[in-house]
């Protein structure tokens, strides 16, 4: 039994209670494509699989006894060692409910529906517990690795403050923004690239920082994409701080957005000492 990441790493080292489970209850011959994920009571929690993903020999022990992963299974595209990626989603999720009937924790079987008022209902609620989004497949489609796929996550608005950008302060390529965090003004992300007439006219309401700001001026490029191969640093160019209105999806690790924030507009009529943390991240 071997678990693979979607870029072919083999993560089954750091996994064992999975790798146990789907020996135990998996005929062999059968290939699953899913995901695996740490819940933190009621909500997913993408610190710890952020830790379990880098963590040592020595540390996995205490982190598979205190924070157990799941892993939700979403298509099978083998059974008895025979390729099926060719058959209709409908067929393959025949398939795959017939293999997950008598499954137990830590397997699941991630739900489907064919009724958009369900499926409305889940984008509405899901957000709460760090689900992004819906992923919506043809029932006649045949596995073809998410080409053909609509993947609609949930985005919410919200005024966070900008105190530093990329890119020179006339003409910022990206905002760095920030939002009070255990009590102090944290840095929790970066804009997607401006548009050059949205960085023009927004350099136009910028004013270089004053000192004592709470920033430094060169940070690394995992602190804003923890993801991100590379490890160099990025310069920034500090600004005085300034309310925004960004747009977010809802993947949130306690401290920062794991995926880049879209810059809205800015917000004049707000002071920057005024934004608080929304409810919906207090959580997370």
């Amino acid at each position: 039994m071997t678990l693979w990441s979607r870029q072919s790493k083999e993560l089954s080292r750091l996994f064992p209670e999975l790798c146990a489970a789907v020996r135990a209850q998996v005929p062999p011959g059968v290939v699953l494509d899913g995901e695996a994920v740490i819940w933190n009571g009621d909500r997913l929690d993408f610190e710890a699989l952020q830790r379990r993903m880098v963590s040592s020999r020595a540390a996995l022990p205490a982190m598979v006894r205190d924070l157990p992963a799941s892993f939700a299974a979403f298509d099978v595209l083998a059974v008895a060692g025979q390729d099926i990626r060719r058959v209709p989603f409908t067929g393959r999720r025949e398939l795959l409910e017939e293999l997950a009937r008598d499954w137990t924790a830590p397997l699941n079987l991630s739900p489907t529906t064919t009724d958009m008022e369900v499926a409305k209902t889940w984008l509405k609620d899901l957000p709460a517990t760090g689900v992004e989004g819906l992923v919506f497949k043809g029932g006649s489609q045949p596995y073809d690795g998410s080409r053909s796929w609509l993947k609609l996550k949930t985005k919410t608005t919200l005024d966070a403050v900008c105190a530093a950008v990329i890119g020179p302060i006339t003409q910022p390529q990206a905002i760095i923004v920030g939002l009070p965090v255990d009590g102090q003004l944290r840095i929790v992300g970066r804009s997607t690239a401006l548009s050059t007439r949205v960085g023009r006219e927004l350099g136009r309401q910028l004013r270089p920082a004053q000192p004592g700001h709470p920033w430094p001026e060169e940070i690394s490029d995992t602190s804003l994409n923890r993801f991100s191969k590379d490890k160099g640093p990025v310069h920034l160019t500090l600004v005085e701080p300034i309310v925004v209105e960004i747009s977010a999806d809802v993947a949130w690790t306690g401290k920062s957005f794991r995926h880049g924030v879209a810059y809205v507009r800015v917000r004049p009529e707000l002071d920057p000492a005024d934004v608080e943390l929304p409810p919906h991240l207090q959580n997370g």
